[in-house]
């Protein structure tokens, strides 16, 4: 059982959204029972305890995001609790929220974990922490078996979402991005600068070279508006349906980062049990030391789009029809067992000296 120290008085429950993600499955009400968290969180209040000093912990936690300790200039609050822990010789864990996640200062004795941000840019002590999804598969009472035919030799690639290749559009983002970094500059805002960029225009240009591809088969579905700009509870069941069909009938999925640089669509698709083609733009990847993600996903460079039919015909041709069907049913094991809200957290704390 690991041993966790946090800040109680640092919470702030008008901000919920900021508390260290392990945490929200344990500051709950009363009426909070292990056996809800369990079924909510995937975790047990016997795999961890909360002790009441820094010097009984294996671990600490600042209690709320980064984010929100700089908008709400409290920074020197979230500083002084790291260096009181660094007098234990102890390490703590932090993170950042929002597409964009902000800047913070190195400590020795501090690991942030973060979904967002460019591996290039950051240093060592930042780690990958993957979007938590519902179970697809069970919400939306999908089989976990794949639909797929063996004598289909020509790989199937899927995707259904908002995209746009027009060059109008690609201006207009990347003018949003050069604001939004001039602002950060000039001290103006807290989120992080950004690679100079059109997210929606990458996905077009990759969706293009799919579909000019003889080498690919496509089922895509593609939206000018979020969600095609849904308006009704009923419209949002629609398209939520329609976004899980199209990766359950597909054996491939196109994952690309969207405004921050970061795709949820990959744990979709991993806990689909599917194949992520995954445009690597130089993003976090959680668990990055334990998992061997090439090994899970078609891996694509951002700089080799072009090149995106042959590594996936290669990849498709180099397994057996029975080896991409174990392939599919790791890729959901890994889901649920790295990549879930209490699979992460426990490997992360074991692969960390404390």
């Amino acid at each position: 059982m690991i041993r966790i120290f946090y800040p109680k008085n640092h919470y702030n429950k008008k901000h919920r959204g900021e508390l260290f993600p392990l945490l929200k499955a344990f500051v709950k009400g009363s009426l909070f029972a292990d056996i809800d968290r369990i079924a909510m969180y995937g975790v047990s209040e016997n795999e961890y305890q909360f002790v009441n000093t820094i010097a009984e912990c294996d671990l600490a936690i600042l209690t709320m995001s980064w984010n929100y300790y700089q908008r709400s200039k409290q920074l020197l609050l979230a500083e002084n609790f790291i260096k009181e822990v660094e007098k234990f010789n102890k390490k703590v864990f932090t993170h950042t929220t929002g597409d964009f996640g902000v800047a913070i200062p190195y400590y020795k004795n501090c690991i942030v974990v973060r979904p967002n941000g460019y591996v290039s840019k950051l240093p060592e002590n930042h780690v990958g922490i993957p979007i938590f999804i519902g179970d697809p598969l069970k919400n939306n009472k999908f089989e976990s078996k794949p639909l797929f035919e063996e004598s289909i030799n020509m790989p199937l690639i899927g995707f259904c979402g908002q995209t746009n290749a027009s060059l109008l559009n690609a201006f207009k983002e990347i003018g949003r991005v050069f604001y939004r970094n001039l602002k950060y500059y000039l001290k103006l805002s807290i989120h992080s600068p950004q690679k100079i960029m059109s997210s929606s225009y990458l996905r077009g240009q990759t969706l293009k070279i799919i579909k000019k591809s003889n080498l690919l088969s496509t089922n895509f579905i593609e939206r000018k508006k979020y969600r095609a700009g849904v308006k009704t509870s009923e419209e949002r069941t629609k398209t939520t349906n329609e976004f899980y069909n199209n990766i359950y009938n597909t054996m491939y999925t196109v994952c690309v980062r969207g405004g921050g640089n970061f795709s949820v669509r990959l744990y979709e698709t991993l806990a689909m049990g599917r194949i992520p083609i995954l445009i690597n733009t130089e993003g976090f990847m959680p668990l990055a030391d334990t998992i061997n993600w090439k090994n899970h996903v078609v891996w694509v460079e951002e700089n080799e789009l072009n090149t995106l039919p042959d590594k996936v015909l290669e990849f498709h041709s180099n397994r057996s029809f029975k080896e991409k069907e174990q392939l599919m049913e790791q890729n959901r094991l890994l889901w649920e067992t790295h990549l879930c809200f209490g699979g992460y957290f426990k490997i992360l704390f074991e692969n960390i000296e404390l």
